[in-house]
């Protein structure tokens, strides 16, 4: 760290990994799915970014078994790139969620990962973690 101030740039990566970069809120519209037949929820996923650095964002989202992205049934894991967020300022992004025909009545777990990039998506810096419940009735 030494070297850093010696030609004056300040070592940010150590400040992004001691504390939480974001505050995630979510929202799903309309609040449950229904078992055993095709119904789709939006979920609305807000990202703030809580630092005083501009962070290159991105969001991970991961479905369990018998829910979707899509009415096939077939893609349970999206990334959603949201570029730089600027010091305080929030972002929302929007993904449909999709039951089916092999939807069972019950509680699922959707984890969301919003995580802090360095240079470019290669790299992470930090990431938060977040478990959403969707009720299916």
């Amino acid at each position: 760290m030494g070297i850093f101030n010696l030609f004056g740039k300040k070592d940010v990566a150590s400040d992004l990994t001691k504390s939480s970069p974001y505050k995630v809120t979510t929202e799903l519209i309309p609040y449950k799915l229904f078992a055993k037949k095709s119904s789709n929820a939006t979920l609305r996923i807000s990202i703030k970014n809580m630092t005083n650095e501009v962070l290159l964002t991105s969001v991970v989202a991961e479905l369990p078994n018998n829910l979707a992205f899509e009415q096939m049934g077939i893609s349970r894991q999206r990334e959603l790139r949201l570029g730089e967020i600027a010091p305080d300022e929030e972002k929302e992004t929007r993904l449909d969620v999709f039951s089916g025909l092999n939807t069972d009545n019950g509680e699922y777990t959707v984890t969301l990962t919003a995580m802090a990039h360095y240079r470019d998506y290669g790299h992470i810096l930090n990431a938060v973690k977040k478990r959403v419940t969707i009720q299916v009735v």
